[in-house]
């Protein structure tokens, strides 16, 4: 085995010990980030009674930036806000009814309340829902997120 330097040893500890370094990438741990597979399974994420942060993208250079944000801003508000990442070739038919044509974009949907069913001939047996839904409009990052989060009072 090859004897490392001085200066590869002093790096080496300096990026295991000091947690503010940004020169190398932070261990996370496990993805934090939930794939979207169904709407089924996001109305039961949001049942869990936890914002949702819902990320539309597209694959691209652009969308590994936002990929890498997600992901820190995942650990850091694990498990109160949950973060869930759509991509939209895939599932077409939940971006348009979102109505945006441009991607990526961010939306976050908290508090849903059972809304009131007053309709003529509606289905007894089909619960509905109502869902807050807020723009991300702040800055791309976990700061971004956090002060987000607090001018909301999330």
């Amino acid at each position: 085995m090859e004897e490392h330097s001085i200066f590869h040893r002093m790096i080496s500890h300096l990026r295991s010990t000091c947690k503010y370094y940004t020169g190398y990438p932070k261990d996370l741990g496990p993805s934090r980030v939930i794939h979207f597979t169904s709407e089924r399974e996001f109305v039961h994420i949001l049942h869990q009674g936890y914002p949702v942060v819902v990320a539309f993208t597209i694959r691209g250079n652009l969308t590994k930036h936002l990929d890498r944000v997600l992901e820190e801003a995942a650990a850091e508000f694990y498990p109160h806000v949950k973060f869930m990442r759509v991509e939209c070739p895939k599932y077409p038919g939940f971006c348009l009814t979102r109505q945006r044509k441009e991607y990526p974009f961010i939306e976050i949907f908290h508090s849903p309340e059972q809304a009131s069913t007053r309709e003529r001939g509606a289905d007894p047996n089909i619960t509905k829902y109502a869902v807050k839904v807020l723009p991300f409009n702040y800055d791309l990052s976990a700061y971004g997120f956090r002060e987000y989060f607090k001018r909301q009072g999330i």
